[in-house]
């Protein structure tokens, strides 16, 4: 396991996810508690590409809860089909905002979040377990860079919760 995430902040985004990726499958390696995979997985994103925030919600019933996370105080409970992580929910799919302002139904857990992207996460009956959550304070802060290197970090959860 790596102690220490290092990734060069002169590097383009890509880049940058290029150099994190393996640091996060590093810290997976080994470890299969799925809490303790995902907490040190979301820390490695915030302070690897300076997110506002970056976490994940696990499907409960009919609404997602709050599960581990970097940044600022966020919503605990979200139903399903509402705001951007209850529509990927619904859909079972990535969804990229890039004006949270814009889209219908917005759940705004902080004032500071402009864009987001959010990745669902599947269990083994090819269901959604876990949603990821990723919010940036800038606008238009995701693209499909974004969701290719973000899809390898849920790839690398999945294996972890495919295995329980």
């Amino acid at each position: 396991m790596t102690e220490e995430i290092t990734v060069s902040k002169t590097a383009t985004k890509e880049e940058r996810y290029q150099q994190l990726v393996p640091q996060i499958k590093a810290l997976s390696e080994g470890e299969n508690d799925l809490i303790a995979v995902i907490s040190n997985n979301m820390a490695a994103l915030k302070f690897g590409l300076d997110f506002l925030w970056v976490g994940c919600y696990r499907a409960e019933g009919n609404e997602l809860v709050l599960g581990p996370f970097q940044g600022p105080v966020a919503c605990t409970r979200i139903p399903f089909g509402k705001g951007v992580c209850g529509t990927a929910w619904q859909e079972k799919k990535a969804i990229i905002i890039a004006d949270v302002e814009q889209f219908e139904g917005h759940i705004a857990c902080s004032s500071e979040s402009k864009s987001e992207i959010v990745l669902p996460i599947f269990g083994k009956e090819g269901e959604v377990e876990w949603i990821l959550d990723v919010d940036s304070n800038q606008l238009a802060a995701f693209d499909e860079t974004d969701e290719k290197y973000l899809q390898q970090v849920v790839e690398i959860i999945q294996q972890k919760l495919n295995v329980a």
